[in-house]
């Protein structure tokens, strides 16, 4: 069946091309808003007009109509579009705003029910340091944009949310708007109604007993017997990501307590060379895991243990199996990559949550879907991604992140991974030693089960509470 749907994304990519080269501009959409009757609305206006564009740029205002004040903190704002092609990423940037750019983050997420104008849509959402909005006010422009991560043209006529005549702020209903997790203005595309996207669904536990594994990391140090008993591998091998010339360090994965729990710690440090970089990792030497939840507790790092700051850097945790062959169909790999430094062409911190479907290294290419948000994530977070038979979905401390859909699924087993290590030698070039820290409380994975990040919190502590350490009852193959 896979099989099938990859075909299917593949054609709709070529479509799409074909599609940006010769489409002709569609019809405007009315620009009337008949949006919830809520307490607020948003205007948006478009700074670039053209059918194509080497970036879209939908500017945007919110207005509280309501009587009370508004948290910003407490509002999601929605733009929906239509992706070029399957494989495509897309980056966010705000050029200017009156709340400040770097108090709006910007995501990406697929639609569970695309249809022909929308696939995806860019997520807006506000720090605590957006402030709130009083009764009649409005946010004041803020000047967005986003582009395909190679920047080539992107088709805009055929995007639910744009609209090449509204070159002055209007209230638009195809951009809604939704307040403690509520639509309160708007209209998505149809079938796709995000009432609720980070509020997790609340329901009954599911059963006892599903094949289980837990590790709390109660480790004397990588040396430990029990690692290797236990089904882990530190990495010791040659070979990437990362830098050319480093090497993975096992005696640089230890293992402390902090605040009563067992801690393990990944230690990457380099002086400027490939040949001083040692990089560090951890996998299960087994590649049974499927469907199901997958959950951890780390600790991001933006700022080093020691020496300068700025090398790019990343902090993962992921599940990964072999690619077999180029664009090999049952290749799967489901990623929370967190750059506190920027990489990739990103000059800042920013999380992605990636799926994959596959890619070929040489020449590059690649089909995956992400989603991302550019804000600093130092500290603990709660991890989780979910697999069943229609989608792979992330949450990062309890909230929904990202949603990806049945093309990304895998068709065969993955180990579970984490590692920190570096892109490239570019961010920092100074030869004074350096080194950052990643840590990780837990890992769980329940097989073939679905469980909120309230139900991983409780299967955790109720762990704990009996003492259990570790346990492995995930069948092999």
């Amino acid at each position: 069946m896979k099989s099938i749907a990859k075909s299917r994304i593949r054609a709709a990519a070529a479509a799409a091309a074909t599609l940006a080269l010769g489409c002709t501009a569609l019809a405007a959409v009315p620009s009337s808003a008949s949006a919830a009757d809520g307490p607020l609305a948003v205007q948006y206006r478009t700074s670039a007009s053209g059918v194509t564009a080497d970036q879209s740029e939908p500017w945007l205002k919110i207005r509280n109509t309501g009587g009370g004040a508004v948290q910003l903190s407490t509002v999601k704002v929605r733009y929906y579009f239509k992706g070029e092609a399957a494989g495509d990423a897309y980056r966010f940037a705000c050029s200017w705003a009156v709340k400040g750019c770097a108090n709006i983050t910007g995501t990406f997420g697929t639609l569970a029910s695309p249809t022909a104008t929308a696939d995806r849509y860019l997520e807006i959402g506000f720090t605590a340091g957006a402030g709130s909005l009083a009764p009649g006010a409005d946010t004041g422009d803020m000047q967005l944009r986003f582009h395909r991560s190679n920047w080539q043209p992107l088709l805009q006529s055929d995007d639910y949310s744009f609209d090449a005549g509204r070159t002055a702020y209007g209230d638009w209903s195809r951009v809604t708007a939704q307040l403690g997790g509520a639509t309160v203005w708007g209209e998505a595309p149809e079938g796709d109604d995000p009432t609720g996207p980070t509020d997790p669904p609340d329901p009954t536990d599911p059963p006892e007993g599903a094949p289980t594994l837990f590790d709390d990391f109660d480790y004397s140090g990588h040396t430990d017997p029990q690692i290797a008993a236990h089904g882990w591998s530190v990495r010791s091998n040659s070979g990437g990501p990362g830098v050319p010339g480093a090497t993975w360090a096992p005696e640089n994965v230890t293992f402390a307590t902090e605040s009563g729990n067992s801690v393990m710690n990944l230690e990457t440090s380099t002086a400027g060379s490939g040949e001083s970089t040692k990089q560090t990792e951890i996998l299960t030497r087994s590649m049974k895991f499927r469907n199901g939840t997958y959950a951890a507790r780390v600790k991001f790092n933006d700022a080093p243990v020691s020496g300068p700051d700025g090398d790019h850097l990343v902090q993962t945790f992921f599940t990964i199996n072999d690619l077999k062959a180029p664009m090999a169909d049952d290749y799967a790999e489901y990623d929370f990559e967190y750059l506190p430094n920027g990489g990739w062409g990103e000059s800042g911190n920013i999380l992605y949550t990636t799926s994959w479907e596959t890619y070929r290294p040489d020449p590059w290419e690649a089909v995956n879907a992400h989603t991302e948000s550019r804000q600093s994530y130092a500290g603990w977070h709660d991890l989780v991604v979910t697999i069943d038979d229609s989608a792979i979905t992330y949450y990062i401390d309890g909230q929904l992140f990202g949603t990806h859909g049945s093309a990304y699924l895998p068709e065969r087993g993955m180990s579970i991974n984490f590692n920190q290590w570096l892109i490239d030698l570019a961010g920092q070039t100074s030869t004074t030693p350096r080194s950052y820290d990643q840590q990780v409380d837990y890992v769980l994975h329940v097989k073939d089960q679905v469980l909120t990040p309230a139900q991983v919190s409780a299967r955790v502590s109720a762990f704990r509470t009996a003492g259990t350490a570790f346990q492995d009852t995930v069948p092999a193959g």
